[in-house]
């Protein structure tokens, strides 16, 4: 399934796309994991609840609210999800999560610089990326993404119609994310 926005994404699984369940298990998983096991420091338990929090997602499809955004919904639910497990099996005491916590997240210094390290490489791909694109396409994207002009503007700019900005706008964009997607499906 082609990678849909958020919207959409969920309208499908409510509807009881399995394959829009498995491309919202295998996106958000990694992210979830990462952040359950911040706040079990239990690998077992952080993957056995992020599991029985998904079923639950599945299972409970058709009484989900919409959404235009998933990722603060997963998050907050699953923290939820974790604590009230948590509670239930001593591991915290009442006083230990008010409903409205703030779990104590530690970093590590790996972390940060795995993250530091990852922005980087990202960065220099995509300026490899953006410096591949046509002039037009460069100067369109710069214009907008850079400067934070309208569509408008750059129509002046650059002496072409509206029309024109838009559809280099668009074929700049799906140009990057078509490479972008040959990146990540080699880990280049």
């Amino acid at each position: 399934m082609e990678k849909l926005p958020d919207k959409f994404l969920w309208k499908a699984l409510k509807e009881g796309d399995l394959n829009a369940f498995s491309v919202l298990f295998e996106s958000y998983y990694p992210d979830l994991h990462s952040y359950g096991l911040k706040i079990s420091k239990n690998t077992a338990l952080t993957e056995d609840t992020l599991q029985d929090f998904f079923l639950y997602v599945f299972e409970h499809k058709q009484n989900l609210s919409d959404l235009d955004t998933i990722a603060p919904y997963l998050f907050t639910s699953y923290k939820r999800f974790l604590l009230k497990v948590m509670k239930k099996n001593n591991k915290l005491t009442r006083t230990d999560f008010p409903e409205d916590t703030f779990v104590d997240l530690q970093f590590t210094a790996e972390e940060i610089m795995t993250r530091q390290e990852t922005t980087i490489f990202r960065n220099k791909n995509l300026s490899v990326l953006l410096n591949k694109l046509p002039s037009r396409q460069k100067e369109a994207i710069y214009l907008k993404y850079y400067s934070g002009l309208k569509a408008s503007e750059i129509s002046e700019i650059m002496g072409i119609n509206y029309q024109s900005v838009v559809n280099t706008l668009h074929k700049a964009i799906k140009s990057l994310k078509e490479e972008m997607a040959i990146i990540k499906l080699f880990k280049l």
